[in-house]
């Protein structure tokens, strides 16, 4: 199941103009009165008595605004305002320097040593909150953009991640249909590989062999044995995917498919017979075009019915689905009694498919590794 889409990372690039602010000030009466009037406007207010001091708050207290004296002991603004601008963290944070001196010079030495502000004490109150509120504005939309930037950055890297992992999905699910129908194999990525645990199933087998094919390879160069086995494996191949089989394997001329499994479908045993059919009809424009040249070729099915261990088989990094037991056994030795052009099937097929099969019955046909004979039927036509 997947896991729950995760909340938007984006944040609305508006807030309250209230914010924490440091005051540094050797003069604790001007600190106080500066808090006063910041606190009247809901602002949090906090104390640094020296440049040291300051840039010590600052890292342990992150305020969103400095408002700062020029002359202190120890380090004075410019000093603090230089080294808060050469720290990545503090780049931005936006600084008010206050002095008494004199206005045109500490302004010019102020924005040079990085501030963002600069007032003349005696303050005028409201231009300080005026400047405060703006500078702090800004500061809350640097913050808003820079988390953006961080959720789009993580974003992304989600979204890499999932391209990644469909990317391996597509790879499996691509190994997957060279064994499974498209339904099959969608299933096996998306609900795991439980559903090809070792199992017992009624399965039907269908045991599909080239007629002819010894002889073709004796008189006919590499490129034509090869030009006839894509032929054919292309032919039934597209059958197996439509009817819902899974291919066990296929061995140069002899190919075995399955239906009912991993998966299970309606009326399997119809499905096998259908595939039969038209696997017949498919191959006769192709065996028609080598009689032309000379060769004669052909299609055998046999289709068995019954129950199956179906599972795993093979060895690491090589793995097969396949259905062990007398099934796929059975279609195989059925399908050396039929000859080119013929479907030949056991009996459990053939009281499954009588609503819409002709067929004649063979007997009891006295197979090689079966100790009881087996009753066979012979296709004949489907019904109309």
């Amino acid at each position: 199941m997947s896991s729950p889409e995760p909340a938007s990372p984006w944040v609305p690039l508006v807030r309250a103009d209230t914010g924490r602010i440091l005051v540094v000030d050797d003069d604790q009466v001007n600190c106080r009165i500066v808090a006063e009037v910041l606190r009247e406007q809901g602002h949090e207010v906090f104390f640094a008595a020296d440049g040291e001091e300051a840039l010590e708050r600052v890292r342990a207290d992150r305020p969103d605004l400095v408002i700062s004296d020029v002359v202190m002991p120890k380090l004075d603004g410019y000093e603090v305002c230089r080294r808060l601008r050469e720290d990545p963290a503090t780049a931005l944070l936006p600084i008010v320097l206050l002095s008494a001196l004199d206005p045109q010079t500490e302004r010019v030495t102020s924005i040079d040593a990085g501030a963002d502000d600069f007032l003349v004490k005696p303050v005028i109150w409201l231009e300080l909150l005026a400047r405060v509120r703006s500078l702090l504005r800004a500061k809350f939309l640097q913050d808003a953009v820079s988390r953006q930037a961080l959720a789009l950055r993580e974003a992304n890297r989600r979204l890499e991640d999932r391209v990644r992992e469909q990317g391996d999905a597509v790879a499996q699910l691509d190994r997957m249909k060279r064994f499974f129908p498209p339904m099959v194999a969608e299933a096996i990525v998306t609900g795991g590989a439980d559903i090809l645990k070792p199992h017992r199933r009624r399965i039907n087998a269908v045991f599909v062999d080239l007629r002819g094919f010894t002889a073709f390879t004796d008189r006919a160069d590499p490129e034509e044995v090869l030009e006839l086995l894509r032929a054919y494996h292309s032919a039934v191949g597209k059958l197996v995917d439509h009817y819902g089989g899974t291919l066990e394997h296929f061995a140069g001329d002899g190919m075995l498919i399955f239906f009912n499994d991993p998966v299970p479908i309606e009326r399997p045993a119809e499905c096998a017979v259908r595939m039969a059919v038209e696997a017949l009809a498919a191959f006769e424009p192709i065996a028609k075009a080598w009689r032309e040249q000379g060769q004669e070729v052909g299609l055998g099915i046999g289709i068995s019915q019954g129950a199956a261990t179906m599972g795993l088989i093979g060895f690491e990094n090589r793995l097969e689905y396949a259905a062990i037991g007398n099934v796929p056994n059975l279609a195989a030795r059925l399908c050396g009694q039929a000859k080119a052009g013929e479907i030949v099937f056991d009996s459990f097929t053939q009281r499954d498919v009588a609503d819409i099969v002709e067929a004649d019955a063979i007997g009891m046909l006295t197979l090689r590794g079966f100790t009881q004979p087996v009753s066979a039927y012979r296709f004949r036509a489907l019904k109309a």
